[in-house]
């Protein structure tokens, strides 16, 4: 198949091109060897970057903290432009599109209700995507690890960060979702899916882990955060055949 990767040089999408090194990666701001530099908030060069190179399968993981722009719009475009090439679709999306007060773990079939910024954001972007690929995966999942050196592991190193005790997060190791994600890109699944990791683990157990002893660490400012958003990946396993 010929895979497109938005995000390349993102924590995500490199490890995505380590396990699929012929794939075409699109950057934005730091160039990917091999890639194609693009701004997916422009519609017109997003529909004429697709309509070049012709993929058949889409991985979307482009996207910058803070920048609903670049969430909203350019998963819109990425979406719209898969769907004209007729790709198939693989949207990222977050588990923090839930509040964390209504039931975790939370499965696909649970009302999103998001309660930060972000989490609006990707809500927003989930809807745009389903009404512009209506056959796309939505992949949710959650916080990425490495092996060694990812963002949570260096994170977790800090001593001027305190990790919140009643935050609740399904950690995934990154190669574990890529190769995840390679595979449900050759299967024909729909919708909404959660991709996770199985254990449920505060920020402050899992900075202690990372950084093998311990952290700074707080109860959750509950008015400004999610806090249980620990999703049910059960669905995601059977399909993969794999164990919860």
């Amino acid at each position: 198949m010929t895979l497109l990767i938005t995000g390349g040089a993102g924590f995500l999408g490199s490890e995505l091109r380590r396990q699929a090194p012929d794939a075409l990666a699109t950057w934005h701001r730091t160039r990917v060897d091999g890639g194609v530099q693009l701004d997916i908030r422009e519609e017109d060069a997003t529909m004429r970057c697709f309509v070049k190179h012709g993929p058949r399968v889409v991985i979307h993981t482009a996207y910058r903290m803070g920048d609903a722009d670049t969430i909203v719009r350019g998963s819109r475009n990425v979406a719209l432009a898969a769907h004209r090439v007729g790709a198939r679709l693989l949207h990222l999306s977050t588990d923090l599109v839930f509040d964390g007060e209504h039931g975790a773990p939370y499965s696909e079939d649970d009302e999103p209700r998001p309660v930060m910024t972000y989490g609006q954001a990707k809500l927003e972007a989930e809807q745009l995507v389903a009404l512009a690929h209506p056959d796309a995966l939505i992949v949710r999942t959650s916080l990425l690890l490495g092996p060694p050196d990812g963002p949570q592991e260096a994170l977790a190193q800090r001593d001027d960060v305190q990790f919140f005790t009643d935050e609740i997060r399904s950690p995934i190791p990154v190669r574990e979702l890529a190769a995840a994600l390679l595979e449900l890109a050759e299967l024909d699944v729909t919708g909404v899916l959660h991709l996770a990791g199985a254990e449920a683990l505060s920020r402050a157990e899992l900075a202690g882990r990372l950084r093998g002893g311990p952290v700074r660490s707080r109860p959750s400012p509950r008015e400004e955060r999610a806090r249980n958003v620990a999703l049910d990946s059960s669905r995601a396993r059977a399909l993969l055949g794999r164990s919860a």
